[in-house]
């Protein structure tokens, strides 16, 4: 949405302040992928009023590859995070403020498949957010999440009324070792994908 838009400048700016090393478990085809994810709230209300009864589609391929469904190999404990110092930030900030950290390591699902994992699965019981985050690879990698944060209490900006469901319905291209940002007038979400030099096991 073009009022998101800007609202990365500040969130940009903030982020700056904290780096992500390379890990050197850098593969040329790798086939495990860790993922990280950071969902914060946007209490700048900045984004101002819209109709958030309508709800976004993410867009995906015309002519997607075969079913393909990503393996979840295992979740990343919390003192392995790399986006610690990103997480310390936001929650330092009176802007931003962190809903839910959490990582896991996967292989990509078929490009346009959609396949992926439930927060519930991914993060456990968060209060007020669900939805689904998948990971898929064809000659890029594509990260894509639908996410539904529902809160008592909107930021006042974006004239919502208490128990708005706001849905963050997108997919895009991501680098490996970079910071990834998906925005939101009411939440957002930053996220790292990283390979691994593993190539087995899976549940």
């Amino acid at each position: 949405m073009k009022k998101a838009a800007l609202l990365r400048l500040p969130l940009l700016a903030l982020l700056a302040l904290a780096c992500v090393a390379p890990s050197s478990a850098q593969t040329a085809s790798p086939r495990v992928y860790s993922v990280e994810i950071i969902v914060f709230r946007n209490n700048t209300g900045a984004g101002g009023p819209e109709d958030w009864s309508v709800k976004p589609v993410a867009r995906r391929p015309d002519k997607p590859d075969a079913l393909v469904s990503g393996r979840f190999v295992q979740a990343i404990a919390a003192g392995q995070f790399q986006l610690k110092e990103v997480a310390t930030r936001l929650q330092n900030s009176s802007s931003y403020q962190p809903i839910a950290h959490f990582a896991w390591q996967q292989t990509a699902s078929s490009w346009g498949s959609g396949a992926g994992f439930t927060i519930a699965k991914l993060a456990g019981n968060v209060p007020g957010l669900t939805g689904i985050i998948y990971l898929e690879a064809k000659d890029y990698l594509h990260l894509g999440m639908t996410l539904n944060y529902t809160t008592s209490s909107p930021p006042a900006g974006l004239a919502a009324a208490p128990g708005t469901t706001f849905v963050l319905s997108e997919s895009r291209r991501v680098k490996a070792f970079e910071r990834n940002y998906f925005d939101h007038p009411a939440f957002g979400v930053i996220a790292l994908v990283t390979p691994v030099n593993k190539a087995t096991g899976g549940r």
